[in-house]
């Protein structure tokens, strides 16, 4: 196996000036060998008649196998295409270290990273170091299935062209609706406890000033409730995890200032297209004010701001909780019946929906593979990485499989209904649809289109029910007009951005758990806003708001081309 125990890193910093003094001449090296395959296509026609070999690092979770190969999965596209796979595999929440560790290892890389965990400063920066080569020939020759998405979904290449006109990385792309109605629109939604609301005799709130009543019903008959329903532990009002995507409760501050509440990146986008940080808005202050005044009245569970996944679904599964939020509440309490918590109206009327930034194209990840500079054989990877493009076999990356004997299945073979293969979602009863699928998929590159449903894959249930339900009780509050989009920015903005980030975010979200937790935003504000500036935000905003301005002037360049076709 490649390296498969990663020998410890000496003189780090030395390896890296050296790979920086030698990055010119690896990445003209890389570009001479990509730009020019040679390889003829009929070589890399699988399955291939002899024997070959290419060696990727992934990851997988803790929870799951991390010997990739014995993945139903993997052993069925080694007997379909006669390619082994020499992995190297780290554990999911410690990828991010292991992988950078193992890419400063300049000369002895292996082909490439199949879940690669890129962000656009590392695409950027590896690509300069002439660590990572550009693909476009290489998709472009040796790759239909990929192809074939780019030109239905030209948006997609174009998001995958960093500003030097190269493509780095091979992306992993899941469609399940489009603009407001992507599944992808919201990802913290806010779910409460059905059962205790009609038991309670309660209607499902509507304001903020309801949601607060609930609560203190929830608390103040926390007795007669564990009693009715044999729950086992403490009644918790409301739980979630903060700065945690997500599970984290900014959904409940939409009604309050101007209605942006917050986001995971923390940035919104006006109708008038001014692009705007969310934590320094007085409607976020005001949303924060009244998430600590519920903490005072004792209906915040404590651990909400230390607790970690596995505390928060332990606690979910005992059926103690009244209001939680997640992507999908079958993986914290799927025997309960819960609902969306509509869009509150806050204080002064405003009822609003923020949608998550970059879901007007769906589920898009610029960086989830790349080929090394040591990658011998690119043609030959392309094509490997090209049937993870196949339309029945990315629902299968992305989700899971089908026949494994002795084991939950994801899918089971089915036909559509003009007679060709589809897969089709099994039930999972009261399996959580997250552990069950951690078991199987193996995501990486692939791509799941809209027209793909009822043709190769079946939508997953949960899925499908999370997208109706949002529909009937979201869709008609997102007024907002824009999201900020998926831009590939130029390197020095990139870098800028991720120092930005770094302190910004941060210093932000620390703030944001404190004050939640323990009060004080009205006497801190100004001493707050005027830390923000200091680390950079006017700079930080202005370099976002360049790029939308970009976007927007591209899309408007694109509407004109077609109306004069």
């Amino acid at each position: 196996m490649w390296n498969k125990s990663i020998k410890k890193i000496v003189m780090l910093g030395l390896m890296f000036a050296v790979m920086t003094g030698v990055a010119g001449c690896g990445r003209d090296a890389a570009l001479q060998a990509e730009i020019d395959p040679d390889t003829p296509i009929s070589e890399v026609q699988f399955p291939l008649k002899e024997k070959a070999e290419l060696s990727f690092i992934t990851s997988a979770p803790a929870t799951s196998t991390q010997e990739p190969n014995e993945r139903i999965i993997f052993k069925r596209l080694e007997e379909q295409t006669n390619v082994h796979i020499d992995w190297t595999c780290f554990v999911a929440d410690q990828f991010s270290d292991k992988k950078n560790l193992a890419l400063a290892q300049f000369g002895n890389l292996p082909d490439g990273l199949f879940n690669a965990g890129m962000s656009d400063y590392d695409l950027l920066r590896y690509a300069k170091q002439g660590i990572i080569i550009p693909l476009e020939n290489l998709i472009d020759k040796y790759m239909p299935n990929l192809q074939t998405v780019f030109e239905k979904y030209p948006e997609y290449r174009t998001m995958c062209t960093a500003p030097d006109g190269h493509i780095y990385s091979f992306p992993w792309i899941e469609q399940l609706g489009s603009g407001k109605e992507a599944i992808q629109a919201i990802g913290d939604i806010a779910y409460i406890n059905k059962k205790w609301l009609d038991y309670l005799g309660l209607e499902i709130p509507a304001t903020t000033d309801e949601l607060e009543q609930v609560l203190i019903a929830f608390r103040d008959h926390a007795d007669e409730l564990q009693q009715e329903f044999d729950i086992e532990g403490k009644i918790i009002p409301m739980s979630f995890i903060i700065n945690n995507g997500d599970q984290d409760p900014a959904i409940l501050m939409n009604g309050f200032g101007e209605g942006y509440g917050d986001t995971g990146d923390h940035f919104a986008v006006t109708d008038d297209g001014e692009v705007i940080y969310t934590m320094v808005q007085e409607g976020y202050k005001e949303g924060i004010e009244w998430l600590h005044k519920l903490v005072t009245e004792d209906l915040v569970d404590p651990e909400a701001f230390t607790q970690e996944w596995s505390t928060y679904v332990a606690k979910g599964k005992n059926h103690r909780y009244g209001l939680c939020f997640t992507w999908d509440i079958a993986n914290i309490d799927n025997n309960v019946d819960y609902v969306m918590l509509p869009a509150l109206t806050g204080p002064t009327g405003v009822r609003n929906i923020t949608r998550q930034n970059n879901s007007e194209t769906s589920g898009f990840d610029r960086g989830r593979c790349v080929l090394t500079t040591s990658c011998r054989n690119t043609a030959l990877a392309a094509a490997w990485i090209d049937q993870m493009y196949a339309p029945l076999q990315s629902p299968q990356n992305n989700w899971g499989s089908y026949g494994e004997e002795d084991s939950f299945n994801i899918f089971e073979m089915s036909v559509n209904k003009d007679g060709g293969q589809m897969l089709k979602h099994m039930d999972l009863g009261e399996q959580s649809p997250v552990e069950v699928r951690e078991a199987q998929s193996v995501n990486g590159p692939l791509a799941i289109l809209n027209e793909y449903y009822g043709v190769y894959v079946t939508q997953p249930e949960d899925a499908k029910w999370r997208l109706d339900h949002m529909h009937e009780t979201y869709l008609k509050d997102m007024n907002s007009k824009y999201v900020y989009p998926n831009v590939f920015m130029s390197i020095d903005d990139t870098n800028k951005v991720s120092q930005y980030d770094t302190d910004i975010k941060k210093y932000g979200e620390q703030k944001k758990a404190d004050w939640i937790l323990n009060g004080g935003i009205e006497e801190e504000w100004d001493s707050y806003l005027d830390k923000m500036e200091k680390y950079g935000l006017a700079d930080y905003l202005a370099i976002k708001q360049k790029y939308f301005d970009q976007y927007q002037a591209s899309l408007a360049e694109e509407k004109e081309e077609k109306m004069n076709e």
